[in-house]
């Protein structure tokens, strides 16, 4: 990235110095238009605060309000978090059973569940839904959240104490479990207009979810729902799009996200900070390979095979898209004289995928050919797993290190219905070039679209009108909610003067 500033980082063995912010002006936002609260220890998260030396200055600012509603938040989290009166209060009320007059905290608990893309994106997605209940979100820390990301807010830690009442039930909960609410529903222990509800509820909100389940998506059961202290949640989608559905909901959202489509760039970048191992792999291998860039581009490669890669036709779907949409230049596959320029324009390619075999194809074709545009082009890869390893640590640091490695480029290629790819391009700001789902091992025609925004898709979202109380496609209800690119059942959030 050629870029000016006075932040200057030194290389090993480059023999140079480089630079690794945007403009002068800019490079003094650390706290990311006011996304960000002051007052952290920076040696406990290096990441919060350096994460904009990195990275372009967003073009997408956060509105006043969005900042105001999250230093309130903060105070609520302050004063309601674990470890405070209030949580044990509402703690007692839980193992009581029943719910007894108002609580002055409620709460809302996420269940650490799914691959680390989908985590990222359903974690966000309850972040918003407990911002706009004035809830308090606790964060159960499974196997490696606490290893992957920093606390996001101040003095009070997001994850949920390891005493908590039945966190050992947690991988069982299911649309059967008691206190599920659309298993409530469906056995009429509950309906809309009860008086009173258990202590807590169970949300299922994963993609196997039934219609009783979905209503959680409908005006009057959010109006019964709010009665309960406690909801626990387990979902494995990014349900926004759906929340933006729901009437009373409406208007806040409209003043939190004046730009509607940039909701997961403010709270993905608000509340996802790699903890410092994480980001020690991410600035170890930004300086090595993509500092010196002129230009960088990230291919995100998933591909729903069975049988190991690459895939002939992959290849030739990444091929046509990159150099169609000169996002790589091409190679002159007569190996004419070239003349090179004495600086030729340095392009750094990232990629990321479980097999190594597209990278080496890349690296192949670039260091056998000259580019016809005279540009110098880099192929690197930071790891391939060969498969996905969910529970595994070092595994799921990697995989963090690659998405926010993606994050940082200045173009994006991502697979369909990948959320891995849906992460790096909203952290970055990035409107990406989704590469359609090939069919019958054949490379798509046209291989990739323009994203319409860098929202992330919902892959599950319910098809029903609530009002008419009837099935209804829900991505054509309001102008900012359309079916996405890439799945033409899912839903993502636009903005009105996005392209359909």
């Amino acid at each position: 990235m050629g870029c000016v500033s006075d932040f200057l980082f030194i290389f090993p063995n480059s023999g140079s110095e480089h630079v690794l912010s945007q403009p002068t002006d800019k490079s003094n936002d650390k706290l990311l238009g006011g996304l960000l609260a002051a007052g952290f220890d920076e040696a406990s998260c290096t990441s919060r605060y350096q994460s904009y030396l990195y990275r372009k200055t967003s073009f997408y600012q956060p509105s006043s309000y969005l900042t105001s509603r999250l230093r309130n938040y903060e105070d609520l989290h302050k004063r309601c978090g674990p470890n405070t009166e209030s949580y044990y209060r509402a703690l007692e009320q839980l193992k009581s059973g029943q719910t007894v007059g108002s609580s002055d905290c409620k709460y809302v608990v996420w269940i650490s569940f799914s691959g680390l893309g989908n985590r990222i994106l359903s974690l966000a997605s309850t972040f918003l839904y407990a911002l706009l209940t004035n809830r308090v979100l606790l964060v159960d820390r499974g196997k490696d959240m606490a290893d992957l990301f920093c606390e996001p807010f101040p003095e009070k830690s997001w994850f949920l104490p390891m005493d908590f009442p039945f966190i050992d039930q947690f991988e069982s909960f299911d649309q059967k479990s008691s206190h599920c609410y659309g298993n409530m529903l469906k056995n009429s222990v509950l309906n809309a207009s009860a008086e009173s509800v258990p202590s807590y509820l169970y949300l299922h909100l994963v993609h196997d979810y039934d219609d009783h389940d979905k209503l959680f998506f409908c005006d009057e059961d959010q109006s019964l729902l709010a009665k309960a202290p406690w909801l626990i949640t387990k979902t494995d989608n990014y349900f926004v799009p759906s929340l933006f559905l729901i009437t009373s909901f409406e208007q806040e959202l409209s003043k939190l996200f004046p730009e509607k489509g940039t909701i997961f760039h403010h709270l993905g970048r608000y509340l996802f900070h790699p903890s410092n191992h994480v980001w020690g792999l991410i600035t170890r291998y930004y300086q090595i390979y993509l500092a010196k860039a002129d230009e960088s581009i990230g291919i995100q490669i998933r591909v729903f095979e069975s049988r190991p890669g690459p895939f002939k036709h992959v290849m030739d779907q990444i091929l046509a898209c990159t150099l169609k949409e000169k996002l790589l230049p091409e190679v002159d596959m007569q190996d004419s004289v070239v003349t090179l320029s004495e600086n030729p324009k340095l392009k750094a390619v990232l990629v990321t995928s479980l097999n190594s075999g597209y990278s080496e194809n890349l690296k192949n074709m670039y260091w056998e050919h000259p580019t016809l545009t005279g540009e110098v082009v880099g192929i690197y890869q930071p790891s391939h797993e060969e498969y996905q390893q969910t529970e595994k640590q070092m595994h799921n640091r990697k995989a963090w290190a690659e998405m926010y490695l993606l994050s940082l480029t200045d173009a994006l290629v991502t697979s369909s219905w990948s959320t891995f790819g849906y992460v790096a391009q909203g952290l970055g700001g990035l409107k990406s070039w989704i590469l359609y789902k090939p069919e019958n091992e054949t490379a798509p025609d046209p291989p990739c679209r323009r994203a319409m925004s860098m929202e992330p898709c919902f892959h599950a979202p319910p098809f029903y009108d609530c009002r008419a109380k009837k099935g209804t496609d829900t991505g054509a209800l309001v102008p900012h909610v359309r079916h996405c690119e890439d799945m033409s059942w899912g839903l993502k959030v636009i903005d009105s003067h996005d392209e359909l």
